[in-house]
Parts: C-alpha cells; sequence; structure tokens
C-alpha cells in the first residue's frame, strides 16, 4: 500500500550534528502521524524521533504503532499541503516502544529512527518534552534537540536550515521557524513573539516578519522563539537546564529563554518552514476571546508566575490585566472563562514562590 521513497539515510552515516526531534502527543494521534509522514521526508540526514505520549486514552501509541507498519494512512486537511505528506513513505519503520523509567537505560539499534516513549501520565507541554529531552541527554549523540508540536506539517529543508543556523554561531542557544498558517499556507502566522513586563502579554515580533535571511535577537529580553519549532543546541541544555514543569503549559518557552539571558541569544530561520494548526489540543486560539476555559486558566496563572519569579516589581499591573481580561470576558457573555481567570489568580501564588519543578 506504501509507494516507493528515497531510500532511508542510516543516521549514524553521516558526520552532521546529531538531531533528537521530540514530539509530544496526548489524544492527537491523527495529528501527530501527519506530522511524522512530513517529518520521515527531511533532507536532513542524521535524526531520531521520539514521540512522547502523555498518557493518551485514545490509543494514540497503538495508532501511531499502526501507521509505522504500514496499517495506518496519514491524512491531510490542507489541499495545499498534501504534497509534503503523500505519497506515503516507505513502510514499515523500524520503531522502539519503551516507558519513560526505561529511557536512560535503552539503547535500540542504530536503524531504529522512531522511539515511541510513555511518559506515564499527563504532564503537560514542558513535563512531556522535558521526557524526550532527558532521553537524548542520556544517549550519546544529542548535538541537538528540535521541539516540534505534533499539529504541525514541516518542509522538507526544515531542519537543514535549523541546524546551519545553529552550526553558524554556537551561542545561538534556541533557533525557531518560520511558521505558516495550516488552513492558509501562504499566511505567515509567526515569527516569534514579544514580551510585554507590563502586562505580561506577548505580541508578533514585527522586526522579524519580513526578514529574508537567518535573524538573530541578540541578548534582547521579551524575545520568545515560538515553542511550536524550536530547535535546542546541547550547550543550551547542559548550562540552561530542562523545561520549568511548573507551568505546565504556555510560558514555558520564555521562562526558559528568560533564565538564558544574557549568556545564550536566540533566533530564526526564515527558511525553516513549518506550517501549525493552532490550539488544536485544548483550544488556545490566538484570538483572546475564542480561548477555551482550561487555556484562560493556564494563561492567566502562567502571566503571573512567571511575572512574579523574573518581574515582581511589575506584579501589581499584571494582575490588574489579568482582572480586566476577567472583567472582558463577562462583558461579552462568557462566565465560565472569567471564573477559569480568577482561578488561575488564586493559584498562581501556589507557584511563585515554590521550588522550581525541572532538574538539569
Amino acid at each position: 500500500m506504501c509507494n516507493e521513497q528515497p531510500p532511508v539515510i542510516n543516521p549514524q552515516a553521516s558526520n552532521q550534528p546529531h538531531v533528537y526531534i521530540v514530539v509530544l502527543n496526548w489524544n492527537g494521534w491523527r495529528d501527530t502521524i501527519e506530522c511524522l509522514e512530513s517529518v520521515f521526508r527531511l533532507d536532513y540526514p542524521r535524526f531520531t524521533v521520539l514521540v512522547c505520549d502523555n498518557a493518551s486514552t485514545d490509543g494514540s501509541l497503538e495508532k501511531i504503532q499502526d501507521w509505522a507498519r504500514g496499517n495506518v494512512m496519514a491524512a491531510c486537511s490542507s489541499p495545499d499541503l498534501s504534497r509534503l505528506i503523500m505519497p506515503p513513505i516507505l513502510k514499515p519503520i523500524a520503531f522502539f516502544p519503551i516507558s519513560a523509567a526505561d529511557g536512560a537505560t535503552t539503547q535500540p539499534s542504530p536503524d531504529v529512527r522512531l522511539v515511541l516513549i510513555q511518559t506515564g501520565a499527563n504532564l503537560g507541554f514542558a513535563g512531556g518534552n522535558n521526557v524526550g529531552i532527558r532521553y537524548a541527554l542520556s544517549h550519546d549523540h544529542r548535538d541537538y534537540v528540535w521541539l516540534l508540536n505534533n499539529d504541525t506539517v514541516v518542509d522538507p529543508h526544515c531542519l537543514s536550515a535549523l541546524v546551519r543556523m545553529a552550526e553558524a554561531d554556537q551561542m545561538l542557544g534556541i533557533c525557531g521557524s518560520l511558521l505558516r498558517d495550516y488552513t492558509s499556507p501562504h499566511d505567515v502566522q509567526s515569527v516569534g513573539r514579544r514580551y510585554s513586563p507590563w502586562s505580561g502579554r506577548t505580541r508578533p515580533f514585527q522586526e522579524l516578519a519580513t526578514a529574508k535571511e537567518d535573524a538573530t535577537v541578540s541578548g534582547r529580553p521579551g524575545y520568545i522563539v515560538e515553542g511550536a519549532s524550536m530547535l535546542v543546541s546541547g550547550k543550551f541544555l547542559d548550562r540552561v537546564g530542562l523545561l520549568e514543569e511548573s507551568y505546565f503549559l504556555f510560558f514555558e518557552e520564555l521562562d526558559w529563554i528568560t533564565r538564558a539571558l544574557p549568556v545564550f541569544h536566540f533566533g530564526y530561520s526564515p527558511a525553516s518552514i513549518v506550517y501549525h494548526k493552532v490550539g488544536s489540543s485544548i483550544g488556545s486560539s490566538t484570538a483572546r476571546t475564542s480561548r477555551s476555559v482550561l487555556s484562560d486558566f493556564y494563561q492567566a496563572r502562567n502571566r503571573l508566575v512567571f511575572t512574579g519569579r523574573h518581574y515582581p516589581g511589575f506584579f501589581p499591573s499584571v494582575l490588574a490585566a489579568v482582572g480586566a481580561s476577567a472583567l472582558q470576558r463577562v462583558v461579552i457573555g462568557k462566565p465560565k472563562n472569567a471564573v477559569a481567570i480568577m482561578r488561575g489568580v488564586i493559584a498562581s501564588f501556589k507557584y511563585i514562590w515554590s521550588p522550581r519543578q525541572a532538574s538539569h
């Protein structure tokens, strides 16, 4: 049922840096196998994919294994992007299923390019990705770790462009991609965001939106590489450590970057194109009025947690901004969202001064 594809390159057969690609899945196997179909078309020769499953209840790992065997087909709902996943790549793909507890002591054979890791619980964005990062750090050849959202489809040259930029600047801690909209592929979704300590909100980083060449933001506070695609250097991980798990969702990238300043700088490559579906798992739309109750809770809580940890002097203004968001939800007829925001405010005080929940 699978069409012939170019031969798979042994990940050990190249002298280029090795990349561990971490794809986090939670009840989203359809998105994940679509993402994997595009990932295994990358023209970069040396990578291993780690799918970290956050205790899905929809049989995700079984479905992903069936896809690797060639028994499940990926589907693309964007006609303009079907070229990135069709025809199906040659199956079967050798895979290696393990649990998070086994990761540090288990080494698959060199021909295995797909490792399926059961994290054991819904650990959130940071916790789930940290399982993959820990696996990478416990094995050889972990020059880079690429955190890639499962609700993405990637251009074949995407990873090559990221590695090329990172190799040209050894103090580039995290390199992001040009994110385009999955449903409207010609539209730029993001090239990064700017954080305002006054409001605790982010907005598009307009200065880089029209960049034609690799763009580096040298030590500039407030610049955030978009979390949907982040190539992280081994040097960065050795020095800064893992994502902070107490956030669970949202603000992990900004916390990571803030902790790394001023040692590392950050940027994005416009030649690294990723097509992204926004907020497919928890309704985290870019429009604040369209956010789910869960999204509003974590956005409110973590705006305050991040502010309290890194910009405590701005805490009163951010608290006022969060309160205004709750009032706005009431005005537009979303009282449950307003309650979620206020619950987030109350919950934030538990975490602001609590010990960090990520280790090196």
